[in-house]
């Protein structure tokens, strides 16, 4: 049987606010695509998105070639750099923090995607100990994560907010389908940054950021685009040359340890 997920109401009607955490190999070319995504978008009639940018650190020479920086950015606010480039490349008014995401966003922003690029499965386990305590939750979380050459992009519904029960199935998060990353040590989990690039290379290959990158984008544009999907995340292997599809299936989840609830409500 194919499920499929339909997009929530709020993320076609209008504006959509994002909250993007983490600005460094992931994150710097998520912001760019996500600056794509909502050119494209506005083009086909939707009102667009709003993004905050989140990173507390700052562009280092081990940052360029893998991160979308320049040499003149070195020393500078990562989220700053990017907000600012993209606001006079694409027009849009976004923000750049120079602050690690909390969950405390303004009180009259309603966040309804929170993207999460953190280089830490201490980071990752943070934020979602911090969204069940945040005032304003968002619909949708999507995260994504890599080592060395492979990595994975899922896209969920966190359970803490009464919206989401309108779903037959809740799309379980990241950490619901790998509750072992609390413990497990990913690469960038060593608080000793990379001195040079050649060495941040040795720790992770050239391309694959943007290798998990891609399938979270095209994800976002199917949502948005069409208003649905069947696959909700992706694992990719730069070694085997392989992208795998999490579909939207219940029996899938199971496969992780994952018990889905159903409920009977529509999507108001």
């Amino acid at each position: 049987m194919i499920y499929e997920h339909c997009t929530h109401p709020d993320l076609i009607a209008r504006r959509v606010t994002i909250e993007l955490a983490g600005a460094g190999g992931n994150g710097s070319l998520m912001a760019a695509g996500l600056a794509r995504l909502d050119t494209a978008i506005r083009a086909l009639g939707h009102p667009g998105l709003d993004v905050e940018i989140w990173d507390p650190d700052t562009v280092s020479e081990a940052n360029l070639g893998r991160q979308l920086f320049a040499p003149a950015d070195v020393g500078q606010s990562k989220a700053a750099v990017l907000a600012t480039r993209l606001n006079a490349w694409y027009g849009t008014d976004w923000t750049g923090h120079a602050a690690a995401y909390s969950g405390n966003v303004r009180g009259d922003r309603e966040p309804r995607i929170l993207v999460t690029c953190v280089d830490s499965a201490k980071a990752r386990v943070a934020i979602g100990a911090g969204l069940e305590r945040a005032y304003r939750q968002p619909l949708y979380w999507l995260d994504l994560g890599n080592r060395a050459t492979d990595g994975q992009v899922v896209l969920g519904i966190p359970p803490w907010n009464e919206e989401h029960r309108a779903y037959e199935f809740r799309l379980p998060t990241v950490l619901e389908l790998f509750p072992e990353l609390g413990a497990k040590r990913f690469i960038g989990d060593t608080d000793a940054p990379s001195c040079s690039l050649a060495q941040a290379l040795q720790r992770q290959h050239l391309f694959v950021n943007q290798a998990v990158v891609t399938p979270a984008l095209q994800l976002l544009w199917q949502v948005f685009r069409t208003g649905r999907t069947t696959w909700h995340g992706a694992f990719v292997n730069l070694d085997s040359g392989r992208t795998t599809p999490l579909p939207v299936d219940p029996e899938a989840w199971k496969r992780f340890g994952h018990e889905p609830r159903r409920t009977t409500k529509e999507p108001q």
